[in-house]
């Protein structure tokens, strides 16, 4: 379950200006850290760049959170 976790930690605390010790694993990166959807379009290039995997945006409202992310990343990572 582990697999990708910090490097997906790191991307999104890069993008937010957040440390990564400041984003909880089902803090909402909306509600909790004010993404919006540019944010969040960010965050998805650069998992896709990051894993050379296609996710369509369609994707994006199942990616809330670290855990919710790492799901939709590891079903096109293959992991």
């Amino acid at each position: 379950m582990s697999q990708g976790m910090e490097e997906l930690r790191q991307i999104v605390a890069d993008i937010l200006e957040l440390e990564p010790g400041e984003i909880a694993d089902a803090g909402d990166f909306v509600e909790e850290y004010n993404a919006d959807s540019l944010l969040a379009i960010d965050i998805l290039a650069r998992i896709e760049k990051k894993w050379n995997i296609d996710i369509p945006q369609n994707e994006l409202p199942g990616m809330r959170n670290l855990l919710m992310t790492r799901e939709v990343v590891a079903r096109y990572a293959g992991w």
